[in-house]
């Protein structure tokens, strides 16, 4: 197997440098039109011919020369530039390769998972100007084909181009890396470049080296094992196989689209299927916990106003797949839980009177239905119709569960070797990140692998202690009106463990999430926040406060436990002036009660009156601490933190 890794390795080597058997130059695709490359360092520039080969770069009136070693390799060290542009480069061997519209600026790696992917298209409706005002040269994304390998670290990407913000490309940049970079270039009038290396529901480890990994077994045993392309070919069979059958029975049993049934027709008969509430899930309701397929059609009536007219229609959001017909005719389909539903209806489809709404909602697993508080209508300019309410629906066919698949791109080790490992000759400034959500099933070990991924991509770049810059996960799920364990609490206390890396600095989202999507939609703030993290750590704002209040000490007496703050601009607050929320304190460090909590400077004192002796306090500790109110005079809200008294500490008076 290790003969076969290295073989392909060869053939994609043999790719790589085809051009360069031939005397031709070959760049790697970030060094391309429109690059932005890092100021204020010497750089790198690098690349591939034939063994060798000279290879001279003229820029700015100036000409390096170089010569490839036996592989075909060549680098050229670019002394340190000022932020400006644009510039030419011509690259010149056997062949000439001139790139066009450069830019000196700060480049930062923006990674992680669907929270960090998440583009401004899905956002645009959060956001319409800035969407229209997105015209601006001096700020670039390379997007990183979402690519893994478990057995090569490769040196190029397939794929991927820099592309300059405006209203016809900002759809595709991430929204988070946007904003930030939105607030950099205001504030400091440089380019930025950001290169976006995220992949939804990836786990921390999918993004660490091999070398990384051997600190943790079970991860780096994972990568062994999934480095034999017949075990991962085995699986995917297994697992298509599995998905096709599964379709093709719901498909057979479906009543819905059976001939002379077609429950999508806009004049099938429904007058006997019975009603349902919407938006909320079958399982509440008298369908009761099925899966499979079921069908729902609503009647609305379109005034004369909005007939004929082009119009859009919103669905929330749909666990799992949905198909949606308007009188009869397809308008779209959505094949998993998380976007949200935006259909267009053409014009010429709606007409005055009764149309029909029919929704095919197919369910593989857990309870399907319609998410609680999205928006669901149909609007023509300023005419809406509302779609919760009453709906008619029927099962359409009954099955059971389809376990989910394996999913192999997010397996230990193999998003590095693909989307990272081609990063590590280009020069950036720092990285932002937001992920953890993939995680929290195994809180306590992200404690140890979040901060290895750190020091490990630090030891991979060799350009020292970039800062490091992180989301905290955001508030997500119902709350919990009493004390309860938390995973996603556990996770964020790992994350803020984390700040004792040197140079990392932490977003606290817990105050702009929703209940009800994993992907809350307030980008701009988590950009903000993580851009004014930035300014302190990369740009030298010394005196800006920037984190999140966080505990600095603490101090465990008889009857409370005083803690107090680093981080509040010199004042704690509560938002809107109500008394303090979701402080919790325990005497034995397994049960947590409600305690009280107060305010004095930058210390919080907790208390519960029939605790004495605490030994750990907690604060917004919960999947979702919607109303904890902690803030700093700044702004920022404090993170969730929990707080054990070390066995040496002595109660106070």
């Amino acid at each position: 197997m290790e003969l076969m890794g290295k073989r392909i390795f060869f053939l994609f080597l043999c790719c790589c440098f085809s051009f360069g058997a031939n005397g031709q130059i070959v760049l790697p695709r970030l060094i391309s039109d429109g690059a932005v490359l890092q100021r204020g360092v010497e750089l790198k520039l690098w690349g591939w011919a034939s063994p060798g080969e000279q290879v001279i770069l003229d820029f700015n009136q100036q000409s390096y020369i170089t010569q490839t070693d036996q592989h075909g390799n060549w680098t050229i060290m670019l002394p340190p530039q000022q932020a400006g542009g644009p510039y030419q480069m011509a690259f010149r061997g056997n062949n000439l390769i001139i790139l066009q519209n450069i830019l000196f600026g700060d480049v930062w790696l923006c990674s992680g998972q669907s929270n960090m992917e998440l583009t401004m298209q899905r956002v645009a409706d959060e956001y319409p100007d800035v969407i229209k005002n997105a015209n601006n040269p001096f700020i670039r994304q390379f997007l990183v084909p979402d690519k893994y390998d478990f057995n090569n670290a490769y040196q190029d990407f397939d794929a991927g181009q820099w592309v300059e913000s405006s209203p016809e490309s900002i759809d595709e940049f991430s929204a988070v890396a946007y904003f930030f970079a939105q607030e950099i270039h205001q504030k400091y009038r440089i380019p930025i470049g950001l290169v976006n290396a995220a992949l939804g529901g990836s786990p921390v480890e999918a993004w660490m080296s091999e070398d990384g990994l051997k600190q943790f077994p079970y991860a780096y045993d994972e990568l062994q094992q999934f480095k034999d392309e017949n075990f991962v070919s085995r699986i995917e069979a297994h697992d298509r196989n599995r998905q096709q059958t599964w379709y093709k029975q719901l498909n057979e049993k479906d009543t819905g689209l059976q001939a002379g049934e077609e429950w999508f027709l806009e004049h099938t008969a429904d007058h006997n299927w019975e009603k349902m509430e919407i938006p909320g899930f079958w399982a509440n309701q008298t369908l009761g916990d099925v899966n499979g397929v079921v069908w729902f059609r609503k009647k609305i009536t379109v005034p004369k106003s909005m007939a004929g007219q082009e119009a859009k229609l919103w669905l929330g959001r749909i666990v799992d797949q949905d198909h949606v017909y308007v009188n009869g005719e397809f308008v779209g389909t959505t094949g998993y839980q998380y976007p949200p539903r935006k259909y267009k209806i053409k014009a010429g489809l709606l007409k005055e009177g009764e149309n029909t709404i029919a929704i095919r909602i197919i369910n593989e697993q857990g309870r399907g239905g319609f998410i609680l508080d999205k928006p669901y209508f149909l609007a023509i300019q300023n005419d809406t119709i509302h779609l919760t309410g009453n709906w008619k629906y029927q099962l359409g066919g009954k099955m059971e569960p389809l376990a989910s698949p394996t999913f192999i791109r997010w397996k230990a080790g193999g998003l590095y070797k693909r989307m990272i490992a081609p990063l590590l000759n280009y020069h950036i400034k720092g990285v932002i990140w937001y992920q953890g959500e993939s995680n929290t099933k195994k809180p306590d070990q992200y404690d140890n692998c979040f901060p290895a991924l750190i020091n490990d991509w630090r030891d991979q770049w060799k350009i020292g202690d970039f800062p490091f810059l992180y989301v905290q996960l955001a508030n997500y799920m119902e709350e919990t009106p009493s004390p309860t364990e938390s995973a996603w609490a556990e996770l964020r206390q790992a994350q803020l463990n984390a700040l004792s890396v040197p140079n990392t600095g932490m977003a606290v989202a817990i105050d702009i999430g929703e209940w009800n999507d994993i992907h809350p939609l307030n980008k701009k703030d988590v950009g903000k926040r993580l851009a004014l993290l930035a300014r302190k750590l990369a740009y030298g704002e010394k005196d800006l406060v920037a984190q999140s209040p966080t505990p600095e000490d603490d101090r465990f007496r008889k009857k409370n436990v005083v803690v107090t703050f680093r981080d509040t601009g010199g004042q704690l607050l509560t938002k809107n002036g109500q008394p303090l929320a979701y402080f919790e304190i325990s005497a034995d460090g397994k049960k947590f009660v409600k305690a009280s909590a107060a305010i004095s400077g930058k210390k919080v004192k907790v208390w519960q009156d029939q605790i004495q002796n605490p030994v750990a306090i907690r604060y917004a500790w919960a999947n979702n601490p919607a109303t904890a109110n902690l803030y700093a005079v700044t702004g920022l809200p404090a993170s969730p933190f929990q707080i054990t008294k070390t066995p040496t500490q002595p109660s106070k008076r």
